[in-house]
């Protein structure tokens, strides 16, 4: 089932993410006749950032913007070099991305878990949850989870699970990995550059203890579900809902020899780019150029022809061009904002607000600020063009350092992709595994507030050790 037919099927049309981000920023135009054109004094750092200078916000001539500017806003959005070396690397991480799934190699080892741990099945579940999270915090991987989700399910079901714990332990991975964003250039990356973050994935240590942390939840509260199910299944949440899946047979699947060889590249290039980021000074273009080569050699190695890897290249930078476009559509909005002369105003009025907050609460209201925003910007790499431009500012002029503003920003735009009715993820997910969302809802909410909770604890104490 695709995405569009369970929308239609629900009879909700809810508007497309480019037609929102549209009217934001035509709100946005309306609004440079409304807010006071203002201006800070900014001055260089030693890092080479431009910093806010405190105290210095003084009100200027007002410069409102016309929505008939809109178009040739957005195209000189797109045409700076800042945003389409972003569009050009989510370019290049989806078609490598695309040559990987079509090896069979992450499906072949999904299938193999499930074989090795029969008997075994409470531990299927973390290590299930760990292995999309990887995939989740190093190539972002997000709606790409519904091709896997059958598989989940008919490894769940063949030890006593249902429908909803294959589906969770495949989904909720790939979102708390995500989240967690440890080298996931859609969110983490994408954010640093713009915040000025240097060097890109700077901070990696605490956000590997916010993954595990994520993972141990989680796993704990789908295994309690499952073993709940398992020894009675009336307490099943899909009822007689639960046999229309059709079953996936997983003992048909076997690993073979070019899937350990293509696994062992993965894992050799993601070695190097840790190595590269932490150690070499590596930015957008040293990993743009090794994820070029990772999804080549991936390809390679599975036997595939010139050609075919040179369709699936492209057909994996067709299937990411939502996600990286809205770079270019959000990131109109800060146009509007820079040409109008607004911007300065409400990252004044933001400071002004949370000022005489204590620290704590601040970096908690920014999470909060993400969250809410999350539900008409799904997009990580949308949201981060759309929000840091003036969160990052607001972080300097209330004590936050950058690193802690970005971390409120990914943990504030990642989780509720798992609830929110405009995530293209949970859509996908969903339609996959024929989970209806009040169901679905109902099972995983408790999850996200357990999850909100963890992040602005660790929001709170990245306040206090100076994150």
């Amino acid at each position: 089932m695709s995405i569009e037919t369970s929308k239609k099927k629900k009879g909700i049309q809810m508007p497309h993410t480019y037609i929102i981000l549209f009217l934001i920023v035509l709100v946005v135009c309306l609004l440079t006749y409304v807010i006071p054109a203002g201006q800070f004094e900014r001055q260089e750092d030693a890092s080479g950032r431009m910093l806010i200078v405190p105290g210095t916000y003084t009100q200027v001539e007002s410069s409102p913007v016309s929505p008939l500017e809109i178009p040739m806003a957005f195209v000189r959005t797109l045409g700076s070099s800042s945003v389409n070396e972003i569009i050009f690397f989510i370019f290049i991480i989806g078609g490598a991305f695309e040559l990987i799934m079509q090896t069979g190699m992450i499906t072949a080892f999904c299938a193999k878990l499930g074989k090795m741990f029969a008997g075994k099945e409470k531990l299927l579940i973390p290590i299930f949850i760990t292995v999309f999270a990887v995939g989740g915090f190093t190539m972002g991987m997000s709606v790409e989870v519904l091709v896997f989700v059958p598989i989940g399910i008919a490894v769940a079901k063949a030890v006593g699970y249902d429908t909803i714990t294959g589906t969770a332990m495949i989904a909720m991975g790939s979102i708390v990995g995500f989240t967690a964003g440890i080298y996931n250039p859609f969110n983490v990356g994408v954010a640093q550059s713009i915040a000025g973050v240097t060097p890109m994935f700077s901070g990696a240590w605490y956000r590997w203890i916010i993954l595990v942390a994520f993972i141990v939840v989680t796993s704990l509260y789908i295994i309690h579900y499952a073993e709940k199910v398992k020894k009675n299944p009336s307490k099943n949440l899909m009822g007689n809902e639960d046999s229309n899946l059709e079953d996936v047979d997983v003992s048909a699947i076997e690993v073979t020899g070019r899937h350990k060889l293509i696994l062992l590249a993965v894992v050799i290039a993601l070695a190097v780019l840790i190595y590269g980021v932490a150690y070499l000074g590596w930015f957008i273009t040293e990993m743009a150029t090794l994820f070029l080569v990772l999804g080549v050699v991936c390809g390679i190695l599975a036997g595939f022809s010139g050609n075919k890897i040179c369709d699936l290249y492209v057909q994996g930078m067709a299937n990411i061009t939502f996600g990286a476009l809205i770079v270019g559509v959000a990131g109109t909005i800060n146009t509007v904002m820079v040409d109008g002369m607004i911007i300065d105003t409400i990252i004044n009025a933001l400071a002004n607000a949370i000022v005489a907050l204590p620290s704590s609460v601040k970096i908690i209201g920014m999470f909060l600020v993400q969250t809410i925003i999350n539900l008409p910007i799904n997009s990580g790499t949308g949201q981060a063009a759309a929000t840091m431009p003036i969160m990052a500012p607001v972080g300097d002029l209330v004590g936050l350092t950058r690193q802690s503003t970005v971390l409120a920003f990914q943990l504030g735009d990642g989780l509720t992709n798992a609830i929110f009715p405009t995530s293209s993820t949970m859509l996908g997910f969903l339609a996959a595994s024929k989970i209806p969302y009040s169901v679905w809802l109902k099972y995983v909410i408790k999850l996200v507030i357990l999850l909100s909770l963890v992040s602005m604890a660790f929001l709170a104490l990245a306040v206090v050790i100076g994150y």
